[in-house]
């Protein structure tokens, strides 16, 4: 008389042969559950691409080109739109389109060279920034700086250093270049008297108390050094946010330097 005891379904020994006594499941009749033949699984295609997975709440999508980018970004890495302020990206122009590569004739000539108004032309009024308004009074100021002019090698004259221009930012995003009338170009600071400036040279954005500056592939690159030490020897890669600092200076082009600033009481009237 075999000694065996009843096993369910599930796989434990039962001292009842109607109802397991562990888990409660019915008992087959001869306490033993009908085998399940193996069905071997097809192979799976060599080539089948993973299943993509939803960003979830670990990513958040860019309202401009819908890359995937983390929650805590600043800007998409894809295309360069801010997050911040809701400013789309400007774009990169080729380097030749800039200084230390010769133009092409009639594609961007310097300012000094392009005609005049003819009667009968139509005036192309510079584009409205589509950039939020600063709700605070910033400045720029723009000073012409003989040590950052001495360590660039620079050819051209140095123009008199005196009291710094400045000029006010009224939005929340900000061009810095020269002006181009031919190519419609019109920077929110125009530094076309250094000759070391790009048409489009770099972008300052800010949400309101911070700002941040980002080379927009200009020839001769966007520095940013705080007060009193040396002068930056590593410029800010194009395309990079850099965050500046309170005592923080932008140093660019042969002899400019850039330092923005809330505005004091009454200066912009």
């Amino acid at each position: 008389m075999s000694s065996r005891m009843p096993l369910c379904p599930a796989g434990h020994n039962s001292t009842a042969d109607d109802y397991c006594d562990v888990c409660g499941l019915p008992i087959p009749a001869g306490g033993t559950p009908p085998a399940t033949p193996d069905v071997p699984q097809p192979p799976a295609p060599a080539d089948t691409p993973p299943a993509p997975s939803d960003s979830g709440p670990e990513s958040s999508a860019c309202p401009n080109c819908h890359a995937t980018n983390p929650p805590n970004a600043l800007f998409c890495e894809a295309c360069g739109y801010d997050f911040t302020t809701g400013s789309l990206p400007r774009p990169i122009q080729p380097s030749s389109l800039d200084l230390g590569t010769p133009p092409a004739p009639g594609v961007d000539d310097p300012p000094t060279t392009e005609r005049e108004a003819l009667p009968g032309d139509i005036a192309q009024e510079p584009p409205a920034s589509i950039a939020p308004p600063l709700q605070d009074s910033w400045v720029a100021e723009v000073w012409i700086d003989p040590d950052w002019y001495a360590d660039q090698d620079s050819t051209d004259p140095l123009p008199s250093a005196g009291v710094p221009t400045v000029v006010p930012l009224r939005s929340t995003s900000i061009l810095v270049g020269r002006t181009s009338a031919s190519r419609n170009i019109h920077p929110d600071i125009d530094l076309g008297t250094d000759s070391g400036i790009s048409r489009r040279h770099c972008q300052l954005t800010t949400d309101g108390s911070r700002w941040w500056v980002e080379d927009l592939g200009s020839s001769n690159g966007t520095y940013v050094g705080a007060t009193g030490a040396a002068l930056p020897e590593q410029p800010v890669p194009p395309g990079e946010k850099r965050e500046i600092g309170p005592d923080d200076r932008i140093y660019l082009g042969a002899w400019t330097r850039i330092v923005i600033r809330r505005a004091a009481p009454g200066e912009l009237g």
